[in-house]
């Protein structure tokens, strides 16, 4: 059996060197030949799989270790009878915690706000209803917005409601233009004229949910603190853009061990059902132990003494800072952050607590 893996993924040759040969590439500039004789190809968001991709391949499975599948043509792979597996919340953990981590770092004095802080949270699948969770245990109020499911934990308002309340505003819905309630530009002119010019807006979802323009002329005219882990012209970056924000960083919200682990184990498993094999293998037996910051001391005192031991989040908004040329963020040195990245560990990791 052949496999071709994006050179990104985690633990690949753990979970998979027993089936066959796997050959690591760049996903981001996946061709058609380079996977023409594969059997079966492991993704991430950066590859677009499509008829072009897959047609008149011997490709058998598609395993994309994302929580999203906007990169996925589902119709078209569904068309050519191949299977196919995404791993929705895989990494829902580790993006919570990089928001509040975001917050903290930007604010450090929210560790104290309790319910004089509304922390406004769209979209509440894996990602969102755990960030809730974990918002809750530092004492913040919680609103959200999310047409489509409901959450006890969570209080619920209408769009318009959250984007009058929130003090802070986090994204986490897929990217869809279709439907009764579609996320592109979702965050548009409209949007900003209803929130507090104080309100902190971040998105971690998908790039193109906040519109781009839009945010400009937003900030420019409000100052409004903002933090972008995506970017709606992705890898397309400018520097006007980067100026304007206040912590930027290179799609790597969901990066933690732990995220990545655990989204290779979700298409491995998918993979095992699809051929009969036993899906044996745990990517907890891979994870190096570490430090133990939360075992005598409560949550909020880790946070104001050890977050950014945990993780240093400024570090990654200098060095995709860093990445700046001619006027824009190089695309070589982009992917090449993302591909060296050093994997966060999560709290729990640490002792911590988890939603």
């Amino acid at each position: 059996m052949k496999i071709i893996a994006d050179e990104n993924l985690a633990f690949t040759d753990y979970f998979f060197s027993a089936f066959g040969e796997i050959e690591h590439k760049a996903g981001r500039t996946l061709t058609h030949a380079d996977v023409q004789d594969a059997d079966a190809l492991l993704v991430r968001s950066v590859t677009k799989v499509d008829a072009d991709l897959i047609q008149n391949t011997a490709i058998k499975f598609v395993g994309s270790a994302t929580i999203g599948t906007d990169h996925l043509d589902i119709a078209a792979i569904e068309k050519n009878g191949i299977a196919w597996s995404n791993a929705a919340g895989c990494n829902a953990q580790a993006v919570a915690e990089y928001v509040i981590t975001a917050l903290l770092h930007l604010k450090p004095e929210l560790i104290h706000a309790q319910h004089d802080f509304t922390l406004g949270i769209i979209g509440l699948g894996n990602v969102g209803s755990r960030l809730a969770t974990m918002a809750q245990l530092l004492g913040w109020n919680v609103i959200g917005y999310d047409p489509f499911v409901q959450r006890d934990h969570v209080q619920q308002v209408e769009f318009d409601e959250l984007l009058k309340q929130a003090d802070a505003i986090s994204t986490h819905v897929p990217l869809t233009k279709t439907g009764d309630h579609p996320t592109y530009h979702l965050i548009d002119a409209a949007a900003f004229n209803q929130m507090k010019a104080e309100a902190i807006l971040i998105n971690s979802a998908r790039g193109a949910v906040v519109a781009e323009a839009d945010l400009i002329v937003d900030i420019e005219k409000t100052s409004r603190q903002v933090v972008l882990d995506v970017f709606e012209h992705e890898p397309v970056i400018s520097e006007q853009l980067l100026n304007l924000i206040t912590l930027v960083t290179p799609h790597i919200a969901g990066y933690s061990l732990e995220g990545k682990a655990r989204g290779t184990q979700m298409i491995y498993d998918a993979f095992c059902q699809k051929f009969g094999y036993e899906a044996d293998k745990k990517f907890e037996t891979q994870l190096p132990v570490c430090e133990q910051y939360f075992q005598d001391q409560d949550l909020k005192t880790v946070l104001i003494n050890k977050l950014s031991d945990i993780y240093d989040i400024q570090r990654d908004d200098q060095n995709l800072r860093a990445c700046l040329k001619d006027g824009k963020v190089d695309q070589q040195a982009f992917d090449h952050l993302r591909k060296t990245y050093p994997l966060r560990r999560e709290w729990a990791a640490h002792g911590g607590p988890k939603a």
